[in-house]
């Protein structure tokens, strides 16, 4: 089994987020490992349309323009309904993570879809009530998984952002260089 090493930095605004996305992309961070999480509107707005064209996701409603801009940098998309916290909106790499979970949550202890997605890819058990708390509170979550270098890499990134929380979690250590 491949390690699960991943960065998780929770903003409060999509602008956060966005800025982080795009600060991944402009570093050559291999995108297809970034993914992010959010409920994209908040419940008083009604969401016009959502439609999928391959890879790519384009979202109507209060914050179209930030949805449409992350869908072309990241790669899958989906909109689930959780519940215990509504609506999740999440693009990249997460998306086929919590379409398995929404058939492992039961093996995963009791999570629910979402927490099984978070869960298998690297977040640790006891921080996916946290995350899932942020989600409800209309906040953003910016996840980056892949090997310990490329972790480390992402981190000093996000480290530069404008983030709530940041938390690291490695499963495979750096090798010594020689």
């Amino acid at each position: 089994m491949k390690a699960k090493n991943c960065v998780v930095a929770l903003y409060k605004t999509h602008d956060g987020a966005e800025e982080a996305v795009k600060l991944l992309q402009k570093s050559e961070i291999n995108m297809k490992q970034c993914s992010i999480l959010g409920q994209g509107y908040h419940t008083e707005q009604e969401v016009v349309g959502f439609y999928n064209a391959g890879d790519r996701m384009m979202f109507w409603g209060k914050q179209g323009a930030f949805w449409g801009g992350i869908w072309g940098l990241l790669f899958g998309s989906g909109v689930f309904w959780i519940p215990g916290i509504g609506q999740v909106i999440a693009g990249g790499a997460i998306v086929s993570s919590i379409i398995g979970g929404l058939q492992g949550a039961a093996v995963v202890g009791g999570l629910n879809a979402l927490g099984a997605g978070l869960y298998s890819i690297g977040i640790p058990k006891n921080s996916i009530l946290q995350y899932e708390t942020a989600i409800r509170e209309n906040k953003f979550i910016v996840v980056f998984h892949g090997t310990a270098e490329e972790t480390a890499k992402a981190r000093e990134i996000l480290d530069l952002t404008a983030k709530e929380n940041l938390e690291v979690t490695v499963q495979e250590k750096l090798e010594a260089s020689a």
